[in-house]
């Protein structure tokens, strides 16, 4: 059932007027717009193209450091939603570049961030004094409120995708943020130190979480990868998705981040998925493979490190060249936890 605004007469228009000075709107005039049989949004099926932000970001790194930019970004703008920096209503994304010698200095934030990298032969990134190496198809969270830095002591660029909580945190106004001072905090925790303790299936006696993320805060993607590669072998195919694991808080087993829940998806060579849809409108990343995605029958071709978006409730269908691999990530443990997500399976 869709709500009909009742026609406006002039003695109807004349009192709309009369109470606009007060500021009242009359819900009966705007109902259907704001309650809708399905969900509506500006958000629109768009790829961004990795050569070319690559290339746009280079031509940046000229024209402005690591350090002076705070963090050299290219945002990923939905076309329906320009001016916002949102890739869809919820989430934020971009593409950070840090050259070689360079350090993108300590601060932290409300918002809550993930990496996934694109490129990196030995960068580094240190969350509350704890470093880690990134390497392709890492996922690396830093938690809100945490602080944060990026170096490059390679030779070549680093560039990885940022997803943040900041459309969410900006609902809530409830942004604050802080710079440490310095552009390295002090690293007093041995690298690999979260992945030991809380990595194996095992926590340390006595653990007590002070953050809702995950404690691991690197999930190497050598280690995600071989968990699809042995279960591929099972061949227990979802028609909609292939193999979907998501990351996981091994604390309580809910999704890795509070607010952006993440997968890594597996698309087996020679199929095509059946029709999917769903109230968390989604970013993905391949990371092998090329193929094309249907959303709403709009054809979107991909390869690694592109960057692509599918708007809630949009029907998607993949279909890789061979097989691939693909990252996702969306605000689906929000509306999990506020009863409101909904998904439809085939043509429904």
């Amino acid at each position: 059932m869709a709500f009909e605004t009742p026609s406006e007469t002039p003695e109807r228009r004349a009192f709309y007027d009369s109470i606009d000075p007060e500021n009242m709107t009359a819900l009966w005039s705007v109902m259907a717009g704001i309650i809708t049989p399905e969900p509506t949004s500006g958000c629109k099926p768009h790829a961004w193209r990795y050569d070319t932000v690559r290339e746009k970001l280079i031509e940046a790194s000229a024209l402005i450091s690591a350090k002076e930019a705070e963090r050299r970004v290219l945002i990923l703008e939905n076309p329906g939603l320009r001016g916002q920096s949102r890739i869809t209503t919820s989430l934020y994304a971009g593409v950070q570049l840090v050259m070689p010698g360079e350090v993108a200095p300590a601060h932290r934030h409300s918002q809550s961030a993930l990496r996934f990298v694109l490129e990196s032969a030995g960068g580094e990134t240190v969350v509350n004094g704890e470093v880690t190496n990134m390497q392709y198809g890492d996922f690396v969270i830093t938690p809100h409120w945490q602080w944060h830095d990026h170096g490059n002591d390679t030779q070549d660029p680093v560039l990885w995708l940022d997803v943040l909580d900041i459309p969410i945190v900006q609902f809530f106004d409830a942004s604050f943020a802080e710079g440490m001072g310095e552009d390295q905090q002090k690293r007093d925790t041995p690298e690999g130190d979260s992945l030991a303790r809380y990595g194996a299936n095992m926590l340390p006696l006595g653990y007590e979480k002070s953050t809702p993320a995950s404690p691991i805060f690197n999930y190497p993607y050598d280690r995600s990868r071989e968990a699809l590669e042995r279960m591929k072998a099972a061949r227990e195919w979802d028609p909609c998705h292939g193999l979907k694991m998501r990351y996981v808080n091994p604390v309580n087993g809910d999704w890795a981040m509070p607010t952006v829940g993440t997968c890594l998806q597996l698309l087996p060579k020679g199929m095509k998925t059946a029709p999917y849809k769903s109230t968390d409108a989604t970013g993905f990343v391949p990371v092998e493979g090329r193929g094309r995605s249907w959303v709403n029958g709009q054809e979107i071709t991909w390869g690694p490190r592109d960057v692509f978006v599918v708007p809630s409730w949009h029907e998607v269908v993949h279909e890789p060249e061979g097989e691939a691999v693909l990252f996702a990530f969306s605000d689906r443990p929000i509306q999990e936890k506020l009863g409101l997500f909904r998904e439809a399976r085939g043509n429904a």
